[in-house]
């Protein structure tokens, strides 16, 4: 046998005994590890890597295999370091973690069979195929702190001033460098005193002194013009949400009304929330 051939059956063999040896048709019960007899499972390495944050998910699989598993290891370590000392507030609260992963499954669950693109379609024709388009506005303004000031350019502008010349020489903000050209914004894009005073002009028309929290301000109207409808893909994430929203709401009304549901908290003191001291009693 030559040196090479002895060099490369050593090299194989080092590889096979550094090679973890991989157990047979591993399920969610394959055993991972074991804690003073408590077993820890490639199924409960799963559920804890669904639970983790989405960064955390993209790690090589080595390096997320092995910090779950330490993970877990610590933990059970940790809960057996309490025996049977289980407090009422811990086993309160294991029961209020239960009860509130179980219903963020249904809900889970419910949300994602409700949108569907059928869903997401009648959604947006529902809000946007036969709605009226909305306005967007072109306007220009000068800012300035206080009212009188804003009366006094508000009288040039009425003797025939030019309002770009003005606005530069005068507004406090940044629109100022562009004669106080705000360009094209909707309804619910501008402060509400603000918004109020331009959908009252007409194109051309300029507005009396308006106050909001940045100070006073003389609005000009350039021109009008109708919204533009966004497409489905642009508000499909509002949509999402709102199907959603209606989803869980249903299934809970739903689940609620055949519910046998007795409430028996009349006469106690809401107060009591914050009385943690029942919780050793």
């Amino acid at each position: 046998m030559s040196k090479l051939t002895k060099l490369c059956l050593g090299a194989a063999v080092a590889f096979c005994l550094a090679t973890p040896v991989l157990a047979a048709d591993p399920t969610a019960d394959t055993v991972v590890a074991t804690v003073n007899g408590t077993n820890i499972t490639l199924g409960n390495m799963i559920a804890l890597r669904d639970q983790l944050p989405a960064q955390y998910k993209q790690l090589p699989a080595d390096v997320l295999f092995k910090g779950i598993l330490d993970q877990l290891i610590q933990q059970t370590t940790l809960a057996q370091s309490l025996g049977d000392k289980l407090t009422k507030k811990d086993t309160l609260a294991l029961e209020n973690t239960r009860r509130a992963y179980l219903a963020n499954e249904v809900l889970s669950g419910v949300t994602a069979a409700a949108v569907t693109p059928e869903a997401l379609k009648a959604a947006y024709d529902a809000k946007y195929a036969s709605a009226v388009p909305a306005t967007e506005y072109h306007a220009a303004h000068i800012l300035v702190p206080t009212e009188q000031e804003a009366k006094d350019i508000k009288a040039k502008l009425d003797a025939g001033g030019d309002f770009a010349a003005l606005a530069k020489a005068n507004s406090k903000d940044g629109s100022a460098a562009n004669g106080g050209d705000l360009g094209w914004f909707g309804v619910g894009m501008m402060v509400k005193p603000f918004e109020d005073a331009v959908v009252k002009l007409k194109p051309g028309q300029i507005s009396d002194p308006v106050q909001t929290q940045f100070g006073w301000h003389i609005i000009k109207l350039d021109e009008t013009r109708p919204a533009k409808t966004p497409t489905i893909d642009a508000v499909k994430d509002e949509l999402t949400k709102q199907i959603e929203q209606a989803a869980v709401t249903a299934k809970i009304d739903a689940l609620t009304k055949g519910a046998k549901i007795t409430r028996t908290d009349t006469g106690i003191d809401p107060k009591l929330l914050q009385d943690e001291t029942l919780l050793s009693k």
